[in-house]
């Protein structure tokens, strides 16, 4: 299969993860227990705000999202990584690489907006707290995560699109666990300088940009609880945007520590270490930190659980 007349490549081979043939079968089962782990721990949290009316608020809306983004991110890859473990079958088609390209370019960016639209929820919140209801209206809410939406799909498509016409001519071997756009540009045989042009610019406008207002909203966040003299006021406005901080800092610095701060020495098994931190860990974790440090999911599952005993007895 093609994607057009240009590529003579047919299918790509994925390497998978730099692990000893002998210690597949404990890799494959520490994967598959987080991956599965990743995806009823996030349906949990949607299930959680959706039947909770104590949850129909902005900041548990962009959370709803964030946990489905998470659940598609993390099933871009890991479904392929764990049946490649388990039959040895390396290939993928040039399609499918393709299309799995384009969905982790998607999810990776959608992440980044909606943790952006999270972190003025909690500016809002803290800054004008008098003026919350009137500002983060539901029509406000529902705009920001469209144009999250909006804007992902039009990254991964300029993406998608422009690594289409490339040709590859020979080499098809992917020295990694899924089809990242830097791996696939390396093995094209013609110029990519407008791919990596375009790599650079929408990377500013997507990673970038979100990231400076997610660090200008924490300032003023900041620079508002300096100016509240009780102790009691600041801790409550640390545990409101605890969860996310936590999950910010985690999710950006695995993408700095990879994007900005490459190793030289053996760098591409620390690409995949890394990637395996912000496709598998990442998703994995977000659920636990907002489910330990929110009083309010803590009483939403508290009250399921009350809920299911009670109809039970």
């Amino acid at each position: 299969m093609r994607w057009g007349n240009q590529s003579s490549v047919s299918e790509f081979l994925l390497l998978g993860l730099p692990i000893r043939p002998e210690q597949q079968g404990m890799f494959f089962a520490l994967f598959l227990g987080m991956y599965l782990t990743t995806v009823l721990g996030n349906l949990l949290i949607i299930l959680l705000i959706r039947l909770d009316s104590h949850l129909h608020t902005p900041m548990h809306f962009f959370l709803s999202h964030l946990a489905l983004t998470d659940v598609s991110f993390s099933s871009v890859t890991v479904p392929k990584m764990l049946m490649n473990m388990q039959t040895q079958e390396q290939s993928i088609s040039y399609a499918g690489c393709i299309t799995q390209m384009y969905f982790f370019i998607f999810f990776t960016d959608l992440d980044n907006f909606l943790l952006t639209s999270m972190a003025y929820d909690r500016y809002v919140a803290i800054c004008h707290p008098l003026h919350y209801t009137i500002i983060m209206r539901e029509w406000l809410c529902a705009l920001l995560v469209a144009v999250s939406w909006i804007l992902s799909c039009a990254s991964a498509l300029s993406h998608t699109l422009l690594l289409a016409r490339l040709p590859f001519c020979a080499d098809n071997t992917i020295p990694h666990f899924f089809c990242e756009l830097a791996v696939l540009l390396k093995l094209s045989c013609t110029d990519t300088s407008l791919n990596e042009f375009i790599i650079f610019t929408v990377g500013v406008a997507v990673i970038s940009l979100p990231l400076i207002c997610i660090l200008v909203s924490y300032g003023c966040i900041g620079a508002t609880i300096l100016k509240v003299p009780a102790p009691k006021g600041i801790c409550k406005a640390l545990s409101t945007c605890g969860s996310h901080l936590s999950v910010v800092s985690l999710y950006y610095g695995t993408i700095i520590g990879l994007y900005f701060f490459p190793s030289s020495s053996t760098s591409n098994n620390n690409d995949i270490v890394a990637s395996v931190m912000y496709t598998v860990v990442t998703p994995l974790l977000n659920p636990f930190i907002y489910s330990l440090r929110n009083k309010d999911i803590k009483g939403a599952l508290e009250r399921l659980f009350s809920r299911a005993t009670v109809q039970s007895q």
